[in-house]
């Protein structure tokens, strides 16, 4: 333990160090929030992978794997699927606007009110992402290390608040580019066919678990719908994610290392559920799902190897946690400083690092009241896809959307969405559902009365 307990402190000084570095280069607000829109393949590719690939996609994907076995992967799918649509039909008009956050673009349709209505959903949603992969640190290094949650919390989330907060855009990719890389080697090359041999290879898992772990659809189709509903959409229009796409240094780059990096996200569910399915077998009886890859870790990999494979997971959860919290300070900077009487000009970064800093001490509040990471994290995308995806798509497609439909859309989108959480769970199906089926009837309906209205009255 004490050897794994020196690769982790050695890849944490490395995270401390580029970040570091990051903060030498992020001189301006765009250094700071989109790397200077500057980022070639290799960088844009490890950066969006290892944005989405967190603590859900990890902790979770591992946690669904064991309990419906290859199905599992699913989770994954969704949001690498979604990458690769944002990079194919998206990417291009993007990088056109020269923006740095999406409730910019519904400014541009509508009117300022419209932008600082979204931005609170938005906030709400890059919290809680970032809340959620903070959650999934402290449980490994909790199960791993022996230590208690907060201190765990604390510890592996305030070395990444740390980082996020000096260098930015340019600290997240930097890092990212490392995290990518040891996610690759930790989890799919090393974790995945050890647990898998120890388990007693393919045969053995063939031949120990039920027929349904091998269905691609045993976590059931209205599971598989709702992760596309929630994951696939929220992708199009999360700020963790449009911000990556802004640091592309062309529309190639965005399109091909962006979709690349969509595909790679699926390849790593499909690795992620093996390993769940490993740790059935050799832990059975296991008193809480979520631990399913701590365990495995624990149980199956020599020291040394261990602290890389903790590294590789640890990689993964703060690379999604610092994108929720610079995609969080990034939105209250731009879109709601200004509501309260804060100039927004282009400058240095100090006050884009304030920001940083005070939202990361939130998101560790957060983090040590809340305990379930795909719970938190369907929260999250409850509320920006059933709060935001109608009135953005409708800024873009529909020609007679009005500002008062937008803003009474996103209230009846969200409003749905947190009644049927509370009502039902926040496992459900239904808050998605009703959320969208709301939020659309409300938008068009609003749009044609409020039109209508207003052409009433230039005609009086």
């Amino acid at each position: 333990m004490a050897l794994d307990l020196f690769v982790v402190l050695l890849y944490v000084a490395a995270m401390l160090a580029l970040g570091w570095y990051g903060m030498r280069r992020a001189k301006t607000r765009e250094d700071y929030l989109v790397a200077g829109r500057n980022l070639g393949p290799g960088f844009y590719l490890g950066t969006m992978a290892a944005t989405v690939l967190g603590g859900a996609s990890t902790i979770g994907t591992v946690r669904l794997g064991y309990v419906h076995g290859i199905s599992g992967f699913w989770l994954c799918a969704a949001l690498g699927l979604g990458i690769v649509g944002i990079s194919l039909l998206l990417a291009k008009p993007l990088l056109k606007l020269k923006i740095y956050t999406v409730t910019q673009v519904l400014e541009r349709r509508y009117t300022p009110t419209a932008r600082h209505a979204s931005a609170v959903i938005m906030l709400v949603y890059a919290l809680t992402l970032a809340a959620t992969s903070t959650i999934a640190i402290g449980t490994v290094m909790q199960v791993l290390f022996g230590m208690p949650f907060w201190v765990a919390i604390l510890l592996g989330g305030g070395i990444t608040v740390t980082y996020s907060t000096i260098g930015g855009m340019w600290s997240l990719t930097l890092t990212d580019i490392v995290q990518f890389l040891i996610m690759t080697i930790g989890l799919v090359f090393i974790l995945m066919p050890i647990s898998i041999s120890d388990a007693g290879g393919w045969d053995a898992l063939v031949a120990t678990l039920p027929a349904s772990y091998f269905s691609f659809t045993s976590i059931g189709w209205d599971t598989i719908v709702t992760y596309f509903l929630i994951y696939f959409l929220g992708i199009f229009i999360g700020q963790d994610i449009w911000q990556r796409v802004f640091t592309a240094r062309s529309e190639g780059v965005a399109r091909v290392a962006g979709t690349a990096a969509g595909l790679y996200c699926v390849l790593y569910g499909l690795a992620a559920a093996l390993i769940g399915m490993a740790a059935k077998v050799l832990l059975p009886d296991l008193d809480n799902a979520n631990n399913a890859f701590a365990s495995i870790v624990q149980h199956s990999l020599p020291d040394g190897i261990r602290g890389l494979v903790i590294a590789a997971a640890l990689a993964a959860l703060m690379s999604t946690a610092s994108a929720g919290l610079l995609a969080a300070s990034t939105t209250a900077a731009q879109d709601l400083w200004p509501l309260l009487g804060g100039k927004d000009e282009d400058g240095d970064a100090h006050k884009n690092r304030v920001f940083t800093l005070l939202l990361g001490v939130i998101v560790l509040a957060i983090a040590l009241v809340v305990s379930d990471v795909i719970s938190a994290l369907t929260l999250a995308y409850n509320l920006l896809v059933g709060g935001m995806l109608v009135p953005l798509l409708g800024a873009i497609y529909f020609k007679r959307a009005t500002t008062f439909a937008a803003i009474l859309s996103m209230l009846c989108g969200s409003l749905t969405a947190s009644l049927f959480m509370f009502l039902d769970g926040l496992d459900a199906n239904t808050p998605i559902y009703y959320s969208l089926t709301v939020a659309t009837l409300t938008f068009i309906v609003a749009s044609l009365v409020s039109r209508r209205s207003a052409t009433v009255s230039h005609a009086l």
